[in-house]
């Protein structure tokens, strides 16, 4: 008897904890600007995993080793190989605006730690009322 009285203490301090605490960090509970912000430091950092956070089911890569539509799983693992070959050293965002159907673009710049510069580009689409990761693109400046 004091077993299920205790066990119904512990169901209800667990459904209670996951009403009271607010997860946050996904692309729904975001504006488009702190999408932007939280992509920026992902790529900043080189975090497949961070990055594949926003993306909606399919993400477009355009990557010097892939191009394409993969899915959220596939894309996380493209992005992982990508930094795990060009670590981040400096990324600056030069420029950023939004389209005519309400996405936005972010141009930046991203210099590894093995001496190359990308140029990158991604592009962050509404979605019903989410804001997701849509296309993702590095092109390696010569």
């Amino acid at each position: 008897m004091l077993f299920l009285i205790s066990m119904k203490r512990i169901c209800l301090l667990v459904v209670l904890a996951c009403c009271i605490i607010p997860v946050k960090g996904y692309s729904q509970d975001l504006t488009a600007a702190e999408l932007i912000e939280h992509v920026g430091r992902a790529i900043e950092r080189g975090s497949a995993r961070d990055m594949a956070r926003y993306f909606g089911q399919n993400a477009d890569l355009y990557l010097p080793r892939a191009e394409g539509t993969f899915s959220k799983s596939q894309s996380e693992i493209i992005l992982r190989e990508f930094f795990s070959r060009n670590t981040p050293d400096v990324y600056t965002v030069m420029s950023q605006g939004n389209m005519g159907d309400g996405s936005v673009f972010v141009i930046g710049r991203l210099s590894t730690k093995e001496g190359r510069s990308y140029r990158s580009y991604f592009l962050i689409k509404r979605i019903s009322q989410t804001y997701v990761l849509h296309h993702v693109q590095f092109d390696l400046q010569l």
